[in-house]
């Protein structure tokens, strides 16, 4: 474990859990390295002061949809107040309304403002604007998101997004192509309000803008969650902080996931860093620790020999350029013929293998359900649920549960359920990527 971190950012630390045992001719070295950040905004007794260095907006779906039932529109008025009220003082903030196009709502012609008691009520009176009418193209509010936050200086920039249907008014590719815009720019926090909308589409926006995603199936619980997620961001405290690898000659990463607080895949997310270096995105942090898979390739040694197979660090880019290092930890390999060292699997990298095939075997279970091959949906489910049973994640247990019933979760023994409601579907889908950690 390495600390490299300055006293006057969060601190930093890496832990490397594996086997570095291999058998004569192993190639595959994986590892779980654990990222932690302490000192960070959400720590007790923090200090605000960095708060000055975010800049947020917040993007509220205004389609016609919103108004039925009129408890919704009223609903994300209330929780976007409420995100407003956790603002700190001098962060900069914005509001869009978002429909087929994007519009400001606060403070307009196209900056933003800073918040204090005078702007937070003139915000909060602006927002009777919100109200419902036209259709949904999200691409357009995530591009006037990305020019407002654009013209801040803050390091931490970040959108909370919220829509309650599907990007009808937009082709996928002209989302796809604002998400790779925007990708790197700012970070943001997606939700779906009801059941009308589109899992993937609410997820891919958090996976491609490193934020989280949810359902919030009940418009009257929107409050609680924008609060959540505003005080979640107002707790940030370094921002372009990236997992940079670098593999000896002859080695090459083969992946590289976040594997806990949720799954998300960055092995294609990667950006040459040098000679043998890559770098992986990992967002903003605050006071959080995150577990990440990582798989590499390595040549064969021989027996009674070791080698370095990649040394992970945390970076984040300086103002000349160049990267300071937060923190490392180094991932090993080692040639043995004691078969029972090198046939052990480490517990943290067994437990994210599972979590992993958890998350995937869900996605593809409902897939198939909506597809019609229950036989298909009955497998899958029941690997899940032995999945969920085996690693104790007690949340997704009980949410297959609503899916399907349980005849015997250690063997995955499952019934599909006739009658299941489409919200109990989509918090499933939603949360299936969603981790238990590891005891250690």
């Amino acid at each position: 474990m390495s600390n490299l971190s300055k006293p006057d950012v969060p601190r930093f630390s890496v832990d490397v859990y594996q086997n570095e045992f291999l058998p004569e001719g192993g190639r595959e070295v994986n590892a779980i390295v654990t990222v932690t950040s302490t000192g960070g905004g959400t720590a007790v007794g923090a200090s605000a002061a960095s708060a000055p260095d975010t800049a947020v907006v917040i993007m509220v779906d205004c389609s016609g949809s919103m108004d039925y039932p009129p408890a919704k529109m009223r609903n994300a008025r209330q929780a976007t107040a409420a995100a407003i009220d956790v603002l700190r003082e001098g962060v900069s903030f914005a509001v869009v309304a978002g429909t087929h196009q994007a519009k400001e709502v606060y403070p307009g012609q196209g900056r933003l403002a800073v918040a204090d008691a005078t702007t937070r009520a003139q915000a909060k009176e602006a927002l009777r604007k919100l109200t419902p009418g036209g259709g949904t193209a999200i691409g357009t509010w995530l591009r006037l998101a990305d020019r407002l936050l654009a013209s801040s200086d803050a390091s931490i920039r970040h959108g909370i997004l919220l829509t309650d249907g599907r990007n009808e008014h937009e082709e996928p590719d002209a989302l796809r192509a604002s998400l790779d815009a925007c990708a790197g720019r700012f970070t943001c926090d997606a939700r779906g309000v009801g059941t009308d909308w589109e899992v993937k589409e609410v997820t891919g926006i958090a996976s491609a803008l490193l934020g989280s995603a949810d359902i919030v199936a009940d418009p009257s619980g929107l409050a609680a969650d924008f609060t959540g997620m505003m005080e979640n961001v107002m707790g940030k405290e370094l921002a372009d902080v990236a997992l940079r690898l670098w593999t000896p000659q002859g080695a090459e990463v083969q992946f590289v996931k976040q594997v806990a607080p949720t799954v998300r895949d960055l092995t294609g997310r990667r950006t040459e860093a040098g000679p043998r270096a890559g770098d992986y995105p990992t967002g903003s942090w605050g006071d959080e620790s995150r577990d990440y898979h990582v798989c590499v390739r390595v040549p064969d040694a021989g027996v009674g020999r070791e080698m370095l197979a990649a040394r992970a660090s945390l970076v984040r880019p300086t103002r000349d350029g160049s990267a300071e290092v937060l923190a490392q930890g180094l991932i090993r390999a080692v040639w043995t013929d004691d078969l029972a060292a090198s046939t052990t699997i480490n517990p943290q990298v067994a437990h994210y293998t599972g979590q992993a095939e958890l998350a995937q075997a869900i996605q593809q279970g409902l897939e198939l359900r909506k597809s019609g091959d229950l036989d298909g949906a009955t497998a899958k489910l029941g690997r899940a649920v032995q999945l969920a049973s085996r690693s104790g994640n007690e949340d997704t247990a009980k949410l297959l549960a609503k899916v399907v019933d349980v005849v015997d979760a250690v063997n995955g023994t499952v019934r599909l359920k006739a009658k299941v409601s489409a919200e109990a579907e989509k918090t499933l889908e939603t949360r299936s990527t969603k981790t238990v950690r590891v005891k250690k």
